[in-house]
């Protein structure tokens, strides 16, 4: 099977790893240019699967569009049966969509209907959803509509964060999508339309949303956390001697006890909410490294009685 793979974050790596340990002949890699980095921009970062495809010797292509005669014609132009698409970030145009005659599949991690869109990994934790999965849907105009061959459902765990379920998921999806274009090549992947009713939409994440309200039940204090963790992290404030500084907390545990929302309850970061409480289990002051709150409060100790903002 020659297939074009189109991917851009780490979430899609283990795909093409498995692709590639498969033996399957991969035409070229689409993926998102290389980003502006450093103090004034002049680096160029590649995507990860940009360097895991160099890395494997695969031909690159970091086009900033799809459209135009060009960019089909240079689509075309590999002879690729399939396209693969896990998190690559450009709209594919319908031309496209029609330059591979077995269509383009696609790795989603949300048990479709349910979190289509931009960010179907965070939005489900942030909800409280007891479970997610990972789905191989093929590709169709709409954002994430096409009907779905193989979905894995997966639990979530009541303390596990975004990361844990990415890497998860990112495994999963790997391996069913192996499995997903063998049967396409043998003529026997069967699709089902998705549900109708269900319908909800994982808008992209506002960094804006990041920040903690104490005033917020515990439950849904935790989902934010978990789910916003690692990136971009949900934080509070706190002035530890220089100025306000904004604090993530990346773990954390529902606990017991009540009290004005954003008080200290003990001396191990057990923090108030509008009903309960939440204890913080790993924070990252800014600047430095992830810790666990032990570690922090043996150098900066924040007793009971202390209001967090």
């Amino acid at each position: 099977m020659r297939l074009i793979f189109m991917g851009t974050p780490e979430f899609a790596v283990p795909t093409l790893a498995a692709l590639v340990e498969a033996g399957f002949d991969i035409a070229a890699v689409y993926t998102r240019a290389p980003k502006p980095a450093g103090r004034r921009g002049l680096d160029l970062t590649p995507s990860p699967v940009e360097v895991f495809a160099r890395g494997k010797g695969l031909p690159v292509v970091t086009p900033k569009s799809l459209r135009g005669s060009e960019a089909v014609a240079e689509f075309a132009g590999f002879g690729a049966r399939l396209g693969v698409v896990v998190g690559y970030g450009l709209l594919l145009p319908p031309a496209i969509l029609a330059a591979a005659p077995l269509g383009f599949l696609n790795l989603h991690p949300s048990l479709l209907p349910r979190w289509r869109g931009a960010a179907p990994i965070q939005r489900p934790i942030m909800a409280g959803d007891a479970e997610t999965a990972a789905a191989i849907m093929r590709m169709e105009e709409g954002l994430d509509t096409g009907p779905t061959a193989l979905v894995e459902r997966v639990a979530i765990p009541r303390d596990a964060t975004a990361g844990d379920m990415h890497d998860q998921l990112a495994a999963i999806g790997a391996r069913l999508m192996v499995e997903a274009v063998r049967k396409i090549e043998a003529g026997a992947l069967s699709f089902t339309p998705q549900a109708e009713e269900g319908v909800l939409y994982a808008q992209k994440i506002d960094k804006a949303e990041a920040r903690i309200d104490w005033s917020a039940p515990a439950q849904a204090v935790h989902d934010k956390i978990r789910g916003l963790s690692p990136f971009p992290g949900a934080y509070f404030e706190h002035d530890f001697g220089r100025g306000p500084e904004r604090v993530k907390v990346l773990r954390s545990q529902l606990g017991p006890g009540h009290g004005a929302p954003g008080t200290l309850l003990d001396d191990a970061l057990s923090v108030a909410c509008g009903d309960g409480a939440v204890r913080l289990v790993q924070i990252q002051r800014a600047g430095k490294a992830p810790m666990e709150a032990s570690a922090f409060l043996r150098g900066t100790p924040l007793a009971a009685g202390l209001v967090l903002a």
